[in-house]
Formats: structure tokens, sequence, C-alpha cells
């Protein structure tokens, strides 16, 4: 497809915002049991997705740095949303086991494991 000089460039839609939720992710997996970063994390993926089918669909249209912005957006989205998961596994395991007190008091975690 030949590139209209006449036309200008613009931004993929939600580059920024994906970017942002990225960084949220991986800020908010250690955050409320790493529910924002799990949150965070799945709608920037979402948005990522939509807005790489748009750029696959016509890329003369979108500026590269827009999408460069989307890929390190998803980036941020899976380092953030792997730990959240993990940590939100994690305090689903600890509350079955030991019940809510291992929450709040570290000594019960350590008699549990004999530490």
């Amino acid at each position: 497809m030949e590139k209209n000089w006449n036309e200008p460039q613009v931004d993929l839609p939600n580059a920024t915002l994906i970017l942002v939720l990225g960084i949220i992710a991986i800020a908010g997996c250690c955050c409320t049991y790493g529910i924002i970063g799990i949150v965070c994390g799945i709608i920037a993926l979402v948005l990522a997705k939509t807005s790489v089918s748009l750029y696959a669909a016509d890329p003369q249209k979108y500026t590269e740095s827009s999408y460069k912005n989307i890929n390190t957006g998803k980036i941020c989205a899976w380092v953030g949303l792997i730990p959240s998961i993990l940590y939100l596994l994690l305090m689903i395991f600890l509350i079955a086991t030991l019940g809510f007190a291992a929450l709040t008091d570290p000594h019960v975690i350590y008699d549990y494991f004999g530490v």
C-alpha cells in the first residue's frame, strides 16, 4: 500500500493509556493483594490487542512511536500481571491453610513452617 504524504499520521487510540496501565500493573502487584495489578494488566492487554489490530490493518496511518508505546505497555502489563497473580494465589493459600490470622500476625506463619 502506498503512503499518502498529504495525510498526517495520527497516534494509535489508547497508546498512552495502555502504557500507563502497564506501569500501574507493575506498581500494583504488591498492593491490595495483587488485585490492582491484575485488573490494570488485563485492561492494558485487551486495549493493546485492539490497537495492534488497527495498526496491522493500516500501518501508514499511525505513528511508529505510538505503536512502540503499545508494545512497551504490553510488556509492562505482563510483567505486572504475573507477580500479581502469584501474590494473589499466595494470599489465597495462606487464608485457606492458616485463616485470616496469618494476614495480621506473622507468628502464625512462623509457627506453621517451624521457623
